[in-house]
């Protein structure tokens, strides 16, 4: 849940002109009205939004009748329409399609979006309401569904602080605020500070080993810059940046890992370093005023591992595999240092982290003959989608899509897809928006603009965003394998959402937990490589052939190479923001370098020339997306991909039948179960992390 003067002066004028948000969109499935939403519409929408649902609230926490089921619980659910449009909306299109337009209305509206949540989560007549339902469950006679509603109502009211005395609920209302603030201003700097860390290049000779396609998009995002003559080599959310594999200079490669390196550092004027000491000071007091030891623990009350401890435990069963594997690929690696030091007659050097990625490809090259750059013919992105991604749907599912040209999006590189059952019937609308551009976030992603629910009568509009490179105009979008991966990824998120199938809005589709949402797309990552999947999507683009049984092999034999920096920069990047998030209520501001160094020798994870995938500075997942305490989510759901692909492979592999019994079990779940038994009820056991190891090479396979 997320001007008033604006709004009053149209009212003082006459009847308000009606805006975007006001009723629900008559496009198919209440999709957004983008061809007729301004920059402008927005901050008077979450106004109104915000006015009209405090005012059901408020109706709601004054009912003289005695609470029930239905006037309390149903109606809250009710509640919120036009404000949840205005949300969905704007946050899709200010991640994906910002501009200082909207960075103005989300540095505005933010902290205004904590303050109506606290008003609704601390507003002691609707706790009183909540906590007689909650108390008198057993006599209430709900089904499955309600009953589990009911009960995260309950444990979210209290998690918010409904039990607070008046002064506390201020104090953490305060906190609320200020937390919203600082994660917006982290946000909006790091945005700022990745563009401006963009390396420039002057002489084209630098950029040796870029293929054309590369060097042209460099120059095009030059000219984007009113910077004739010279070439841009933009900054990726993580700390590697993908043409360290290709650029042959090494000065440059140094000079591109210290600019993704020290973006939004000190010194810099996007610098994030006091937002980030901030945060951990205010989200441990926090954490103290709700009665929990750190804020890792707070958040952790409702997720799968539960615990700080059981987190930290998961990962330190993997670093010391992880750190022996590193260790064997950076000898391999230095080996063909050393052979291109004397074949090319160069002046030694030991491995850096800005070469490992480089070698790394070439030892790949040699071990396994395989060449990335011959491998991206046969992954042409819209081939990638159509005959693999939505394909392999089509038969684990049987649903069928259908493009859609007449629904209005926010940006032109924006393609929308209906979604139709297996028996024909409407399931939802999907939108892709692949391409990286200055003023979107980095990385990958998954939300709805509409989410399902049976009570509002709501089908899903879900949209998957990345970050590849696009191709000059009228050339094929080509990327790599693990750009398909990412793509599968995705939508396996969107499988989520889409199969939801639930009455509440609170437990529907993806509304589950950090370590568990990440379970059903990274299971769908395992389809990219399928033999029938596969042969069905990968061909290349020129001359139609599919891609070669002889390459197939070469990336299947290769995959576990390279699992040891892998999963080493995932689990630094875990520890880091577990350390940042367990930190005692009292401790001093930090010193945010410092902090992390200790923080990742403390853990281990401070493998060498194995960089953090992120740096506390650039860390968005856990300072402005929500996985404040959640980034290990990825790697604990790993252990469950991989067990419920071990599943798959036993009762024989991409059926239809295997895909409607994880659909059934869990992919149309959504929270209306806790998750142990879910994940049971599938995979016939709690989860073993031994597929894991043997998925990721880190153990021989039994």
């Amino acid at each position: 849940m997320r001007n008033v003067i604006g709004i009053t002066l149209l009212l003082a004028a006459g009847p308000a002109l009606a805006g975007p948000f006001d009723a629900p969109s008559p496009l198919p499935y209440q999709a957004p009205r983008f061809d007729i939403i301004k920059d402008s519409d927005y901050q008077p929408a979450f106004e109104a939004g915000m006015k009209q649902q405090l005012a059901e609230i408020a109706a709601i926490a004054n009912n003289k009748d005695a609470p029930s089921f239905d006037n309390t619980i149903v109606a809250m659910e009710q509640s919120g329409r036009m404000l949840e449009r205005v949300n969905n909306a704007f946050f899709g299109v200010v991640q994906a399609n910002t501009n200082p337009a909207l960075d103005k209305v989300q540095t505005i509206e933010a902290p205004k979006l904590a303050s109506h949540n606290d008003a609704i989560y601390l507003n002691p007549k609707l706790f009183a309401r909540v906590k007689a339902l909650y108390d008198a469950r057993a006599s209430l006679k709900l089904n499955a569904e309600a009953l589990q509603v009911l009960t995260l109502y309950y444990r979210q009211f209290v998690h918010a602080g409904a039990n607070l005395s008046d002064k506390d609920k201020t104090r953490l209302q305060q906190i609320n605020k200020q937390d919203a603030s600082l994660e917006t201003d982290f946000q909006q700097r790091l945005v700022a500070g990745a563009k401006a860390g963009a390396l420039v290049i002057s002489d084209k000779a630098q950029l040796a080993g870029l293929s054309e396609a590369e060097i042209a998009n460099a120059a095009q995002a030059a000219k984007g810059r009113k910077l004739e003559g010279k070439y841009v080599l933009p900054l990726q959310n993580t700390t590697q940046q993908p043409l360290l594999t290709s650029l042959s200079d090494r000065a440059v490669r140094d000079r591109l890992f210290n600019s993704s390196w020290t973006r939004t550092e000190k010194g810099d004027k996007n610098d994030t370093s006091a937002i980030i000491a901030q945060l951990a000071m205010i989200r441990a007091e926090k954490a103290k005023l709700l009665g929990y030891p750190n804020y890792a623990a707070y958040v952790l009350y409702d997720q799968m591992a539960q615990t700080p401890e059981a987190v930290d435990k998961f990962i330190r069963q993997l670093v010391p595999a992880t750190r022996a594997k590193a260790g064997e690929e950076a000898k391999l690696i230095q080996a063909a240092i050393d052979k291109d030091v004397v074949d090319k007659k160069m002046g030694h050097f030991d491995l850096k982290p800005w070469d490992w990625q480089r070698y790394a490809e070439k030892v790949r090259k040699a071990r396994y003959d395989l060449d990335e750059e011959a491998l991206k013919p046969y992954f042409e992105l819209h081939k990638v989608l159509e005959d693999g991604v939505l394909y392999a749907a089509t038969k684990l599912y049987g649903i069928t899509f259908k493009k859609r040209t007449d629904i209005p999006v926010y940006h032109p590189d924006v393609m929308v897809y209906e979604v139709f059952d297996h028996d024909g019937s409407k399931l939802g609308l999907m939108y892709f928006d692949y391409f990286k551009r200055d003023n979107k976030s980095g990385g990958a992603w998954m939300s709805n603009f509409v989410g399902q629910s049976k009570l509002r009568g709501l089908r899903p509009v879900i949209y998957n965003v990345a970050n590849f490179t696009k191709p000059a105009p009228g050339a094929p979008a080509l990327i790599s394998f693990d750009d398909a991966s990412t793509m599968f990824h995705e939508f396996g998120h969107a499988l989520h959402g889409l199969f939801a199938d639930q009455t509440y809005p609170l437990v529907s589709g993806t509304n589950v937990a950090r370590d568990f949402v990440e379970f059903p797309s990274q299971f769908n990552e395992h389809w990219a490589l399928y033999p029938d999947i596969l042969k069905h999507y990968a061909v290349n683009y020129k001359t139609g052939a599919t891609i070669p049984q002889s390459l197939v092999d070469k990336i299947k034999a290769s995959e576990n190479w390279g699992q040891g920096y892998a999963l080493g920069e995932l689990l630094a990047a875990s520890q880091l923001d577990m350390q940042w998030h367990t930190i005692a209520p009292g401790t001093p501001r930090q010193d945010v370098d410092k902090f992390e160094t200790q923080a990742l020798k403390n853990t281990g994870t401070d493998f060498p020339n194995v960089p953090t995938r992120y740096r506390s500075s650039y860390f968005l997942h856990i300072w402005a997306n929500g996985y404040a305490s959640g980034y290990y989510a990825y790697q604990w759901t790993v252990m469950l991909d991989d067990d419920a692909y071990a599943w798959f492979t036993a009762h024989g592999g991409l059926t239809r039948a295997n895909g409607q019994r994880f659909r059934d079990l869990i992919l149309s779940r959504g929270h209306t179960l806790d998750y142990g038994p879910m994940f049971r009820a599938f995979y016939g056991k709690d989860p073993d992390i031994g597929p894991m190891l043997e998925h990721r090479g880190l153990v021989p396979p039994k």
